[in-house]
């Protein structure tokens, strides 16, 4: 314990863990007050993702890049499965399906971006296996596609239809399913040597014990699903307070909120001159969202929400992630960054959001 306090006396960010209690305690005695519940639960997640990802990294570092990206992504994810199984709950589909496509756009462009640009200030040129962002842009590329197929039948009569796209989209979730597990066999087993590390760069080892670091896992995701049950109950009425649409909401806060603890560890690898890991993490955040959280979530909807869920999401939703796999599988081909490059994926990344905010989906199409 005196290590994890030490942790905390020096990490700035970790002082905001303040705002745990702060944020139980306001539910407690003020439930109705949506908009300060909103923003003391954003402000409480931040620090949660933060500790998340300090024991996240000490388990990582015992592994190579590969496997420690993916461990990262799959323990980072927590904090936005959790808060998805809320709103999943709660009967908040518009959340849900924006938070996943917000995901997925943010991790494939503002994460890598922002990687690419903080490790370029440092680094001229550096250079990375491009095998490993190849193949999870192609399983992006696939699972946009994916996404793409329920719209086929969303001109149908309405009875009808809805029970064909139901039907459709539990199928395919079990597809994308599938091809996750193929993936994690080719690059994890049976083709794993093509996927080293091209550098490791400064490599810094945690002084975290590994029983410490399981311990902290353990509280810390029960305080993410504490603090996500609060986030989830009060967003609708903020959001109309602040006058942000749900689909904003969770297209660009849940994300970017969620993906905290993956961006802090891809954020510092870059900077170390380890993009392998950035690039792991980021890329493979996204493709795990895509092929695994999402389609998770569909089969979870029959058990834990109001009603199933499919895979159709709103004409723009589709498209920001459809232009956001095919980015990252041009930008990953050559292998090499520079900060320039990471600029122009975070300012595409910024046309989406100020367009989101703006222009938000209208209720009359799918969401």
């Amino acid at each position: 314990m005196k290590i994890l306090f030490e942790e905390i006396r020096h990490n700035p960010l970790l002082w905001m863990l303040i705002f745990v209690p702060v944020v139980l305690l306001t539910e407690g005695l003020a439930p109705s007050d949506h908009t300060a519940l909103f923003m003391l639960s954003v402000l409480a997640i931040v620090p949660l993702a933060a500790l998340l990802s300090l024991a996240t990294e000490s388990v990582s570092e015992k592994t190579g890049d590969a496997i420690g990206g993916l461990l990262n992504a799959t323990l980072g994810n927590l904090t936005e499965l959790i808060i998805a199984l809320a709103a999943l709950n709660a009967g908040e589909y518009t959340l849900v399906k924006a938070s996943i496509a917000g995901a997925i756009v943010a991790n494939s462009l503002f994460m890598l971006g922002a990687s690419f640009f903080l490790g370029g200030l440092r680094y001229h040129v550096q250079e990375y296996n491009r095998a490993g962002g190849r193949l999870h842009s192609a399983l992006l590329l696939m699972a946009t596609i994916a996404l793409l197929a329920p719209a086929a039948v969303a001109d149908i009569d309405l009875a009808q239809g809805e029970v064909m796209t139901h039907k459709l989209s539990t199928s395919l979730a079990v597809l994308l399913i599938i091809a996750y597990g193929l993936g994690l066999l080719f690059s994890l087993k049976t083709h794993k040597d093509a996927f080293a590390s091209v550098e490791q760069g400064d490599v810094e080892k945690s002084a975290w014990p590994l029983g410490l670091a399981v311990g902290a896992l353990l509280v810390v995701t029960l305080l993410v699903a504490l603090v996500s049950e609060i986030f989830v109950s009060s967003v609708q009425q903020a959001g109309e307070t602040l006058g942000l649409s749900a689909a904003f909401v969770g297209f660009i806060i849940v994300a970017l909120v969620g993906a905290a603890a993956e961006m802090a560890v891809a954020f510092s690898a870059a900077r170390k001159n380890r993009l392998d890991l950035s690039v792991s993490i980021a890329l493979g955040s996204a493709s795990q969202i895509a092929l695994f959280v999402a389609p998770v979530l569909v089969l979870l909807s029959y058990v834990i929400g109001p009603k199933p869920m499919d895979l159709q999401f709103w004409p723009g939703a589709v498209t920001m992630v459809m232009i956001a796999a095919v980015t990252a599988c041009f930008i990953t081909n050559t292998g090499r960054s520079a900060w320039f490059i990471g600029a122009l994926l975070v300012i595409i990344y910024t046309i989406f959001a100020l367009t989101l905010y703006f222009v938000p989906p209208g209720t009359h199409g799918p969401v």
